[in-house]
């Protein structure tokens, strides 16, 4: 069973990291591969927020291709097909590959894009008026893999503290 391990051969690739991959490298065609592993990699941890209530709803999407627009030289159509990718394997990112995408930061961004990073997704959690403790939860988990604090992950979701479920009621 784990002998192709124990050789030394690496495990298949996982069909959803590669479609998101290959959708954003395909957008990008000028990227580097860091960029391209920086952009898939945000891409992951934000479809990873939005589904992390079970619930990949009309205004966290909104909110994904917002931030899916401040990448430099992403189109419209660009964005669509980072969407399509990320509902058809949301499943996957939001769980199996949530490692992968903040290892790969940890390497590939400094402590400044990183820090964006946590900004948007605490963004994104809060998109829908409401930041269940599921999102608490995976937020804090990100927040510790991608090698910042848990002050830092105060401080950028101290804005949104009305949308704590945790507070309400």
């Amino acid at each position: 069973m784990f002998g192709r391990w124990l050789r030394g051969e690496t495990a298949p690739q996982s069909s959803g990291a590669d479609a998101l991959r290959r959708s954003i490298a395909e957008q990008l065609p000028g990227a580097d591969p860091e960029t391209v592993s920086v952009v898939t990699s945000m891409a992951g941890l934000l479809g990873a927020v939005a589904y992390a209530d079970r619930d990949y709803s009309a205004a966290e999407e909104a909110r994904v291709r917002e931030e899916l627009s401040r990448v430099n030289g992403m189109s419209a159509a660009g964005i669509d097909a980072i969407c399509a990718a990320l509902r058809q394997h949301i499943v996957e990112v939001s769980t199996v590959q949530i490692p992968r995408y903040a290892r790969a930061l940890v390497e590939l961004a400094d402590v400044e894009l990183r820090r964006e990073v946590l900004s948007a997704l605490i963004d994104l959690a809060a998109a829908d008026s409401s930041i269940s403790v599921a999102e608490t939860n995976l937020l804090r988990q990100i927040t510790k893999s991608l090698g910042l604090s848990q002050d830092d992950y105060v401080e950028l979701q101290a804005r949104h503290r009305q949308h704590l479920d945790s507070l309400k009621g």
